[in-house]
């Protein structure tokens, strides 16, 4: 997928790491997270709904993966509950590709009333952390102002530093 960017040539979108943070360098991380989450990601819904709004977008950083917890998978209670067979097997794929290297995309990570909320990346989530990974690739989604400088006066020190990395 070749996407325009605003004033200059065409970008080439892929679904890394590394691709999300030269779309961020010229300015162009929203259009990234939708590229991603109609492709990729699978997951229109969630690009529609972050559409219906303005929305700050940071990242893509290295940060703590303690910050934040799963809301899909197979155990009872899950906001978003899916098979197990089908979880693990995913899990599976995503532990390889990491231990083989694999640049893959950030998690895409809401911030709203200080609580974040791991939106897209379940499964990535699992597999770093079965690995035990520490840090992993984040893109940080903030709807209002208040949010934004709460999360800025709250992880901002942090963020800064994990982008410099």
């Amino acid at each position: 997928m070749v996407l325009e960017q605003k004033g200059t040539d065409k970008m080439q979108y892929q679904g890394t790491s590394s691709c999300a943070g030269r779309f961020a360098a010229c300015g162009q991380l929203e259009t990234w997270v939708h590229a991603y989450l109609r492709s990729d990601g699978r997951n229109t819904p969630f690009s529609d709904g972050l559409r219906r709004t303005q929305r700050y977008y940071l990242g893509p950083a290295q940060m703590p993966l303690t910050l934040f917890q799963r809301c899909c998978g197979p155990e009872i209670g899950m906001k978003w509950p899916v098979e197990a067979d089908g979880f693990e097997t995913r899990v599976a794929a995503l532990e390889a590709a990491i231990c083989a290297g694999a640049d893959i995309p950030p998690l895409i990570v809401g911030f709203a009333q200080g609580v974040f909320e791991l939106n897209d990346g379940n499964h990535r989530w699992e597999a770093y952390h079965r690995l035990g990974i520490e840090t992993g690739q984040v893109i940080i989604w903030i709807t209002g102002q208040a949010d934004l400088t709460l999360f800025l006066s709250r992880y901002g020190k942090l963020f800064t530093a994990a982008s410099k990395k």
